[in-house]
């Protein structure tokens, strides 16, 4: 992956950090709840499809920003920490190199296939 594309998602991924730390919340909460799109990987243990749509629904950084401003202007702070969490985790993904998944399987994505 490109090096510019890298340091955007690491600025996703900081502007992500600097938004949960607005919240009053522990560290802890950061922590606990960081790696839990990644259920959204179970998808693949019915088949590459539906492992690709799950996926996808829990790494998509459009779904997290609606999600954060609904909890944001709602004044629903469990809202606003899902689409934080869901945004900074994307970005972390995405600045390791896993994209969203084409139905194929895991490793090809739209930033290119996992492992080469």
């Amino acid at each position: 992956m490109k090096i510019t594309l890298k340091i955007e998602e690491l600025i996703m991924l900081l502007l992500g950090i600097w938004a949960f730390n607005l919240q009053d919340l522990s560290w802890w909460w950061c922590i606990g709840l960081f790696f839990v799109p990644d259920f959204g990987m179970l998808g693949y243990l019915v088949n590459t499809k539906v492992g690709a749509i799950f996926y996808n629904i829990f790494h998509h950084k459009g779904l997290a920003i609606v999600i954060g401003l609904i909890g944001y202007y709602l004044k629903l702070q469990e809202l606003e920490v899902a689409g934080i969490i869901l945004f900074a985790h994307s970005s972390f993904d995405r600045l390791l190199g896993y994209g969203l998944k084409y139905e194929k399987g895991f490793k090809f994505t739209h930033l290119g296939e996992i492992g080469i």
